[in-house]
């Protein structure tokens, strides 16, 4: 009666090991090929525990919120809004030439130089 989500069996089918009791996500029974875990690709080396371990990406666009010949740090991107805490504590940060911004300013983040340059370059023959 009703959903059939709480009656009877409550959705674990009617006989077997996985409708009476717990029983392990990685138990395959007695499968002859190779199991799940077999199956993943092992990571070896040093970056074993990192997920992503690429930098935040911000675009030289995005800094026109900050004021002009400010030196662009982590702690100032985030107290703008710009980027959060806890991403630029476990990724870094690293600024991308993308885009058009009119302000001078100095780094003091890694950032993907000659694309920033060049940008900051056409940025001023542009205004002159």
């Amino acid at each position: 009666m009703g959903s059939g989500k709480g009656s009877h069996t409550s959705s674990r089918g009617q006989k077997g090991q996985k409708s009476r009791g717990s029983v392990n996500i990685l138990f395959e029974g007695m499968k002859m090929k190779k199991s799940l875990l077999k199956r993943l690709p092992l990571m070896r080396g040093k970056a074993k525990f990192h997920v992503n371990t690429k930098p935040v990406a911000i675009k030289y666009e995005r800094l026109e919120t900050l004021p002009a010949g400010s030196v662009i740090t982590v702690e100032l991107l985030v107290k703008h809004g710009i980027l959060k805490a806890r991403l630029a504590k476990f990724h870094g940060v690293k600024i991308i030439g993308i885009g058009e911004n009119k302000k001078k300013f100095k780094f003091n983040v890694s950032i993907s130089k000659r694309s920033v340059i060049k940008t900051a370059e056409k940025e001023v023959k542009s205004s002159k």
